[in-house]
């Protein structure tokens, strides 16, 4: 058919045309087994033989993704048609000199790379753009050019023969040109990495030189006569030593890879085009023919007359392209004859999308996308209507594998965690040998080290020295060791908490007006609070941890991230107090020695710090301490310093700079690359800031007391002991919310933790530890939201890129148990190490609190929320939960948690209510739950929901992906109601969101059957039960 009136027959029909089977009438079979016409079978019955027959005009209507899938869905038992990851390679022929070669232009494995015109060298990777007109040309040379499937030949000049024979029997090919064919195919192949490594004078050049260069592209449109078409050497004569593969951007190759390479060039003894595609039987390496020495499967060669080599050059990329596509070049290794290929170029065209003209421009490179998405819904068909879940079955299959059932017997979860945990236990220390565990140690050492000695320095306070930073330190290292090496979830970071303080405040001031020992009374309210936890985990009572949802945990963690953000700021404005910038007269003058011959006024010029250098002496009221007016300003600079550095450090990693394992160190030791420069910074001006300050003795802050706290006093009644139930039931509620909502917020589905949760393993071993923390007199330790977000944080592993242009994936947490535990065994030597910590100052550990409230702040759709509420709709980002709920309905549950986090602000705020923080965190439970008569439950599921962010995005694409596969079906059973469908360009895969889910094809105008509305339905149910 002419391309013009095959256009027409496509806009005409708004469909494109089919092709049918080439080998006479005879009806094609599904059941047939007669060598290469044997057709795959349907893969949704198990590979069963149908009887029923189908003639051409049945083929001609069948949709190309229904013939992919049966070609797909073939059992391939022959190692010979086994699809290999493949590296894509599109040459030109050109001419260079006097010299005529094929020169490499552009490269794929996941994204195109193209030689830049006259730049030497490679192009960013980007999702390959092609014209309309390019794939409509390649599919007709597919339908009238020469295809070559199992071709034996292992070197080129084999393949050059047998395809020239084949021309010439096909009768495309005059006899008398055969010899210059062959010729231009085994010229020789010249990549890019050898031209930057030629032998040139590339700073002194002629104007003609640089204009030759610049008009490169013009030279390779010249027509290389037939006189010069004597070739130096072929594929087969060239000595291996010649050519030097990239070994460098071998690396790059995935391994098991093989090589497709895509010929085109116009040549002046042709007067019509020839293409040929051709697959080898088994791949082989053909000397100078890949820039990689990876072995060729698929050659496609264009050759043309003069005036068509841009016309070309975009054909070969769009054989490239679909070379490179995932569903394509499968069919590609399955294909046994003509029309496999041609079905799927067809499934290739109704999945891209359109671009129209007037509304992009051409020449814009667009970024490959954060994240491909699957193609497998192209390769299966549609599946057949699941039969409908319970879903309460559903939720407790759910609470069952995260351990958060009930199983009718004592220790029943705990016994399950401890079995779910085991198998694990070895992998948890080989899986922390890692330079990333060692910046999370260092980093959560600091993190860790400076609120324990300041929550000393409160608990001193609060306590009367009974317990201060000695004693902190010692639990931390105490209950930091002993959850590290017991614990179901050792991520989770244990510290002390504000309502932990409030709590011994209370307890300190009942002894002092009852006149009892203060320690006495702790250790029965502590062993109390471990024998309540311990009957709670007999009764698997953390299985009211399913309970408490995205909205009471994000209300949580965004609480505790303000608390760290306000706090920092606090001892920063707390300094500023202390040392004011505009100070009173500093009465302190540096004078000359006695006997000098300087004046008072020659000497007056030195400061506090450089007098003694010069032998002066000070004078005044005021020289016994230094000068502070600079204090203030330095603490400010020092905390925004460290804040700065850790969060431009932090995201390094995808900076455009230094070798990929260069910006992940950087990116892995940002905070202490912070620290050590502020503190140098500090150092070296010399101003007195604060300090950082460490016990230097392992003994008790008071005297008068031990490291084991006797049972029972003098001054304490015998039934104080039974009335330490009373308070030891509120240390309960508080350490049970604290440890277990901070354990949800670890485990989240986000986290794609793989090692299992270990709810009751941990609060077991938290009441052991409270029990040896009451009767050594320390303080009690219970998990750290902030601490744990940051250590997870700081332990994501993302995929390695290999292709140009793939962006890493999130693959989950290194889960391990060592970075726990050597946190708080340098903790617990930290008294050792007081000369080196007391440099540190303390501005610089405020910008690190600073930087971890923020961080925690990052991936809590809360937080999101109340952005979203200060941005116009158009700039608001495309979040699922807006694609889903109105946004005055998100901006409603947003004021109601907004109102929520404000109530628990002010609880935590003032001493004489902040012991009931613990008990609003049930009555948080208590009002989502009355959320459901505000919101419907589609809506709190979107919105109260903590599956992650891609698996929701993923489970709604589903829903456009079913609308093409409805399309489908309605071609075959085209009976039912229509509806219009959008046309839709750019390669499926590598268009990221959209694709083949998101598009209806170029010949898929989408229809639908009478039943459509019931099967979107059913997906939109499955989405919410997701």
């Amino acid at each position: 058919m002419p391309q013009q009136a095959q256009l027409k027959h496509i806009h005409g029909h708004g469909r494109l045309p089919r092709v049918i089977a080439t080998d006479g009438s005879r009806p094609w079979t599904m059941n047939s087994s007669s060598g290469d016409d044997e057709a795959p079978k349907d893969p949704r019955t198990g590979g069963e033989d149908f009887t029923q027959q189908f003639t051409e005009n049945d083929f001609e209507v069948t949709p190309p993704a229904q013939r992919v899938q049966f070609i797909l869905g073939e059992d391939v038992n022959d190692g010979t048609h086994v699809s290999h990851p493949l590296f894509s390679e599109m040459g030109m022929l050109v001419k260079e000199g006097d010299e005529i070669e094929w020169k490499e232009t552009a490269r794929w494995i996941k994204f195109e790379e193209d030689v830049e015109e006259g730049g030497n060298r490679w192009s960013k990777p980007h999702v390959a753009t092609l014209s309309l007109h390019s794939l409509f040309e390649l599919r007709r040379l597919l339908v009238n050019g020469s295809v070559m499937l199992d071709m034996e030949a292992d070197n080129l000049e084999v393949m050059a023969d047998l395809v020239c024979d084949q021309m010439v029997s096909a009768g495309t090919l005059p006899p008398g040109v055969k010899d210059k064919v062959k010729d231009a195919l085994l010229r020789r192949h010249r990549h890019q990495h050898e031209y930057a490594k030629k032998t040139r004078l590339p700073i002194i050049r002629s104007l003609a030189d640089m204009r030759n260069q610049s008009s490169s592209k013009k030279d390779m449109v010249k027509s290389p006569s037939n006189q010069s078409m004597a070739r130096p050497g072929s594929g087969t004569e060239l000595n291996e030593q010649q050519h030097k593969g990239n070994t460098h951007f071998m690396r790059k190759i995935p391994p098991g890879a093989e090589a497709s390479n895509i010929l085109v060039g116009e040549v002046d003894f042709l007067e019509r085009t020839l293409s040929c595609f051709i697959r080898l039987s088994s791949a082989a390496v053909m000397g100078d023919l890949t820039e990689v020495p990876v072995p060729t499967r698929f050659i496609f060669i264009l050759l043309g007359p003069p005036g068509s080599q841009s016309n070309f050059h975009e054909i070969g990329r769009a054989m490239a392209t679909l070379m490179s596509d995932e569903i394509f070049h499968e069919v590609a290794y399955r294909a046994r004859k003509r029309d496999h290929l041609l079905a799927g170029v067809d499934e290739f065209l109704d999945a891209v999308t359109v671009l129209p003209p007037g509304e992009w421009d051409p020449t814009i490179r667009i970024e490959p996308p954060a994240a491909i998405p699957s193609q497998e819904v192209r390769k299966r068909p549609p599946e057949l209507p699941k039969e409908e879940v319970d879903e309460e079955e559903e939720e407790a299959r759910l609470r069952e594998e995260s351990g958060l059932s009930r199983t009718g017997r004592l220790f029943g979860g705990l016994i399950n965690d401890v079995k779910r945990k085991i198998p694990w236990y070895i992998s948890d220390y080989k899986d922390a040998l890692s330079m990333q565990c060692v910046a999370s140690w260092i980093f959560l050492y600091f993190a860790c080290l400076s609120p324990i000695i300041t929550f000393g320095g409160l608990l001193a306070e609060a306590t009367g020295k009974h317990m201060a930073a000695m004693e902190s330190l010692v639990s931390g290292f105490v209950c930091g060791m002993g959850y590290g090496f017991f614990s179901g979830q050792p991520l989770t970071i244990l510290g002390s908490t504000g309502p932990v303080l409030v709590f011994e405040s209370i307890i300190y001031e009942f002894c002092l007006k009852m006149g009892w020992e203060y320690m006495t009374f702790r250790f029965w309210i502590g062993m109390w609070v471990a024998g309540i936890c311990i009957v709670l985990t007999a009764i698997d009572a953390s299985a009211l941890v399913c309970y408490i949802t995205r909205f009471t945990e994000e209300n949580f963690a965004t609480l505790i991230a303000f608390i760290f953000i306000y706090k920092a700021i606090e001892n920063v404005v707390v300094i500023g107090k202390n040392f004011p910038v505009n100070q009173g007269i500093y009465d302190c003058v540096c004078t000359p020695p006695i006997g000098s011959n300087a004046s008072v006024v020659d000497y007056a010029k030195y400061n506090w710090d450089y007098c003694e250098s010069y032998n002066g002496t000070l004078v005044g009221g005021d020289c016994g301490t230094p000068p502070t007016e600079n204090v203030f300003l330095m603490s400010v600079v020092l905390c925004t310093g460290t804040f700065i550095i850790s969060t431009l450090l932090k995201d390094f990693k995808n900076a455009l700079f230094f070798p990929s394992i260069v910006r992940q160190y950087i990116s892995d030791f940002s905070v202490l690359i912070a620290i050590f420069a502020m503190s140098f910074f500090d150092y070296s001006l010399g101003v007195p800031t604060q300090k950082l300050e460490v016990p230097n003795e392992l003994k008790p802050t008071l005297s008068t007391r031990g490291w084991l706290i006797p049972p029972f006093s003098e001054k304490n009644p015998w039934w104080s002991p039974i009335i330490a139930v009373f308070p030891a039931l509120l240390g309960t509620i508080l350490i049970f919310m604290d440890q277990q909502i901070t354990a949800v917020i670890v485990n989240r589905k986000e986290n794609k933790l793989k090692k299992g949760c270990g709810y009751h393993l941990d609060l077991f071993i938290l009441s052991i530890l409270i029990a040896i923390c009451s009767l050594m007199g320390l303080p009690w330790f219970v998990a750290a939201t902030v601490l744990s977000i940051n250590h997870v944080n700081s332990l994501k592993l993302e995929s390695e890129c290999s292709a140009p242009g793939e962006k890493p994936q999130f693959l989950g947490v290194r889960e391990q148990r060592v970075t726990h535990i050597l946190i708080f065994l340098t903790i617990g030597v930290s008294v050792l190490l007081t000369p080196l910590l007391g440099h540190i100052p303390m501005p610089v550990l405020f910008g690190v609190f600073l930087y971890m409230g923020v961080a925690s702040l990052k991936g809590l759709q809360f937080f999101d929320r109340i952005l979203i509420m200060f941005m116009p709709a158009k700039y608001q980002p495309d979040y699922m939960f807006l694609r889903q709920v109105p946004i005055k309905r998100v901006h409603l549950f947003t004021i109601i948690q907004l109102a929520c986090l404000i109530i628990l602000w002010l609880i935590k705020s003032f001493s004489q209510t902040s012991i009931l923080f613990p008990l609003m965190l049930v009555v948080m439970i208590g009002i989502r739950k009355a959320l459901d008569l505000v919101f419907t439950r589609r809506e709190l599921k979107i919105l109260d929901d903590i599956m992650p962010e891609m698996t929701k995005r993923a489970a709604a694409d589903d829903l456009h992906k079913l609308d093409a596969e409805v399309g489908l079906l309605a071609r075959i059973f085209p009976w039912g109601k229509g509806r219009n469908g959008r046309v839709v360009t750019k390669p499926p895969v590598e268009g990221g969101a959209g694709g083949a889910g998101s598009a209806v094809g170029l010949g898929l105008i989408s229809c639908s059957t009478s039943n459509a509305n019931e099967k979107e339905f059913e997906a939109q149910s499955s989405l919410l039960k997701k």
